[in-house]
């Protein structure tokens, strides 16, 4: 039986799984390198981004909050929107906390099992996230497209059955990602530049030709980001022939207005997503990477709630019914 020792490897700062007969090293944990060395910057770091984490967690939270206080609330439009702000919150708590730890601690270090799970849920929201939005555009697409029958239409049932499918497909979309990502061979460098296990950082560490790991996310990624962009673009269409067969300026206006919020958040998180995932292999660059990916991840988060409540009349008339119930009440 093959007897497994562990070295500590001065260098890199990390531990190493030693195994004598094959001649090989395994590397068990990752070093995220974030976004700085010096310890000033990572200070200045730390408090914008803790104020960004913690205005994303009391935006959504304030949103879930009002939409289950307020039974105005309870329709399909809104129902949805509780579930998006329930994945934003998720998903932002995947990275930023890990990412605020580093960016104080001395030690760096995340182990490959903590990267695994990172990684597997980040990706699980974040694709369960691209398959919701479509199910939001539907819901907008029915809201303007046959107004009569929205309700009738998206019934509770279907609601529900749109949101579970989001995150099986989701979740085990990310299965697949993750699986082939961390089942790569990793005996190398250990040090990942970024300031969370995202797969590409992580892949470009592995020893061994990931050409074909490669190509099996390129088409993961289509299935994933392009499909749900298509069948958006679709609704809008569809939406649009709608609302121009509208005489009324203003109703016309106003259908227009309850999917502008839509198509801001879909722009912001598609946007950024679809260039890390999509672009070339050969145009990787890890410090671009970074600052890019925190567009779909940290600031989407922070900005929806912003785009929804202050352009959301019912969001505003739900926080002040329930600001006054609470004076009321004191």
């Amino acid at each position: 039986m093959c007897m497994s020792t562990y070295k500590y490897d001065s260098l890199t700062g990390s531990i190493m799984w030693m195994i004598p007969e094959q001649n090989q090293s395994w590397v068990s944990e990752f070093i995220l390198l974030g976004f700085s060395s010096d310890p000033t910057t990572n200070s200045i770091l730390f408090i914008v981004f803790l104020l960004i984490y913690l205005s994303s967690v009391m935006g959504n939270g304030l949103i879930i909050l009002l939409i289950c206080l307020d039974t105005h609330l309870h329709t399909p439009m809104y129902f949805f929107l509780c579930i998006l702000a329930t994945l934003d919150m998720g998903y932002v708590t995947t990275t930023m906390p890990q990412m605020l730890v580093n960016l104080l601690a001395h030690s760096k270090t995340i182990s490959f099992a903590g990267c695994w799970m990172q990684m597997y849920v980040f990706s699980a929201l974040g694709i369960t996230e691209c398959t919701f939005f479509v199910v939001m555009a539907y819901d907008r697409y029915v809201a303007i497209c046959y107004p009569l029958r929205y309700t009738v239409i998206l019934n509770w049932g279907l609601c529900i059955w749109l949101t579970t499918g989001s995150l099986v497909c989701g979740f085990l979309s990310a299965l697949l990602h993750t699986f082939f990502t961390m089942s790569l061979p990793y005996c190398g460098p250990n040090k990942v530049n970024h300031y969370f296990c995202e797969g590409p950082s992580v892949r470009s560490l592995a020893c061994m030709d990931t050409h074909l790991i490669e190509m099996v996310d390129l088409v993961l990624s289509v299935f994933v980001v392009v499909t749900p962009i298509s069948l958006i673009v679709a609704s809008y269409i569809y939406i649009v022939m709608a609302i121009m067969k509208i005489k009324s300026t203003q109703a016309r206006f106003k259908a227009f207005s309850t999917c502008a919020s839509h198509l801001t958040v879909v722009t912001f998180f598609y946007g950024p997503a679809s260039y890390i995932y999509m672009r070339p292999n050969s145009s990787y660059s890890p410090e671009r990477d970074k600052q890019i990916s925190l567009f779909y991840n940290t600031f989407t988060a922070l900005l929806n709630p912003m785009v929804y409540s202050l352009r959301n009349k019912d969001i505003k008339r739900a926080f002040i019914k329930v600001m006054a119930n609470g004076r009321m009440n004191l």
